[in-house]
């Protein structure tokens, strides 16, 4: 039995970087029966709900953005603002963003505990102009609370609730309510909040290996599978290990330390500015420590070979940095989490990519309850006996004037039979989401 529930059902952008205009990546089941077994379903809702997607596009054509634009809501509920004169970090559509009037827009679907709430905003680089939180059952929708030119809408079932009130008007106008409350330790919307900060998963390109995740220690269930996980993978490497540095050889004072030992909490993984490299700091036994993360390799005669994790090629380095949602997605419904992957397949061979999505799949049921959306350039991917029509997608400038994204999914296509080589079509511009050299949004 599935105690919790946690997933994205349907996420929306408008104004964002290159999305000019509404863009929405719909994690519905479409009608097709094609992988059936895979994909989830809510009993209650009377729907199915992909636990994969994958977004296809020419470099430039908005994979990023859609990236960037789930990091930027969690950072917005997760973090916030710290001031009042501190700016709304937006990214509107350039070509209408001189003034910075226009608002940039945002609509999340979320599955929480078997429950959807739509979390919706609107806001430019200096205030929230407008948010919504509704609460969608089988039967009702109900709005929980709507902020609309600083003023409040509660349901009346929070109408008399004057501690709600309150947290309400000493929200800043930079600032979410929804963070506002739960800084406040009102704890209504809390669901919500922990959805993006403990569900909502995000991995760049660039992404640092288990950050922000703990590391885990030798003798620690999940190291082992870890290095199971590697070793399955067959790149060589037998196992990860944490390799102790004396702090005096880190070229730090005492303060600078105990700050990033702060930042970095229990065993974490954090990037020494300006040093490029990858240092565990945390404490062990109550006592401060530091260590670098080695790849241990062994030999035909059995003798281990240990390298510092930087001086690895890059792409057992990405590897390394996909481990933790490798390891979340082979581990059944044990953690629902919903994994967002920008360029997968970089730096990373191309059997390897189709094998992990595969292994993940092997393991979706109607019970499932994480989710994998990733971005990628490899076409082994873009095939209808691994993934189907409606758990793919593509990102394209169609507008020539302003080069504005798109985005559709392939089952919006009518002409693409279950059992049609889809890349051949997608190769021949068929199915746009293609690079044209020579013209200006190649």
């Amino acid at each position: 039995r599935v105690h919790i529930s946690l997933m994205l059902i349907r996420f929306s952008l408008e104004n964002w970087m290159s999305f000019r205009d509404r863009a929405t990546l719909s994690m519905i089941a479409s009608r097709e029966r094609q992988h059936g077994e895979c994909i989830p379903r809510l009993s209650k809702y009377q729907t199915g709900i992909l636990p994969v997607t994958a977004i296809f596009g020419p470099n430039a054509s908005g994979k990023t953005g859609l990236f960037s634009a789930l990091d930027f809501v969690r950072s917005l509920v997760v973090d916030g603002t710290s001031h009042s004169d501190e700016p709304i970090p937006v990214q509107p559509f350039l070509p209408d963003a001189p003034d910075g009037t226009r608002p940039t827009h945002f609509i999340l679907e979320l599955l929480i505990d078997e429950i959807i709430y739509e979390f919706r905003g609107s806001l430019n680089g200096r205030s929230v102009l407008e948010e919504q939180l509704t609460v969608i059952t089988s039967t009702s929708e109900k709005v929980m609370y709507r902020r609309r030119k600083g003023k409040p809408n509660f349901h009346k079932s929070l109408a008399r609730d004057r501690f709600l009130r309150f947290v309400f008007n000493s929200t800043r106008d930079n600032q979410l309510f929804l963070t506002h409350s739960v800084l406040l330790n009102a704890d209504r919307f809390r669901p919500v909040y922990d959805w993006f900060k403990n569900t909502l998963r995000l991995i760049s390109p660039d992404f640092l290996f288990t950050s922000p995740e703990r590391f885990p220690a030798s003798g620690n269930p999940l190291h082992e599978t870890m290095n199971e996980r590697l070793r399955e993978l067959d790149i060589g490497i037998e196992r990860l290990e944490v390799e102790d540095i004396p702090s005096e050889r880190l070229s730090l004072s005492g303060q600078e330390l105990a700050r990033l030992q702060a930042d970095a909490g229990e065993s974490r993984l954090v990037r020494l500015q300006g040093s490029g490299r990858n240092l565990v700091l945390g404490s062990r036994d109550g006592m401060p420590y530091a260590g670098k993360l080695v790849a241990v390799r062994r030999e035909a005669d059995g003798t281990e070979i240990r390298r510092d994790l930087d001086r690895e090629s890059s792409g057992v380095q990405r590897i390394a940095a996909l481990l933790p949602a490798i390891i979340d997605l082979s581990s059944g419904d044990r953690k629902s989490a919903v994994h967002v992957i920008d360029d997968m397949d970089r730096s990373l061979h191309t059997l390897l990519t189709v094998d992990l999505v595969r292994q993940y799949l092997a393991r979706c049921s109607d019970t499932t309850r994480s989710q994998l959306l990733f971005s990628a350039h490899d076409l082994l991917l873009m095939d209808q006996h691994l993934l189907r029509r409606d758990e793919m997608w593509v990102t394209e400038r169609r507008d020539p004037g302003t080069g504005s994204s798109s985005l559709i999914a392939f089952s919006e296509y009518g002409d693409i039979r279950y059992d049609k080589d889809i890349r051949k079509s997608y190769l021949k511009g068929h199915l746009g989401g293609i690079p044209r050299p020579g013209s200006r949004h190649s």
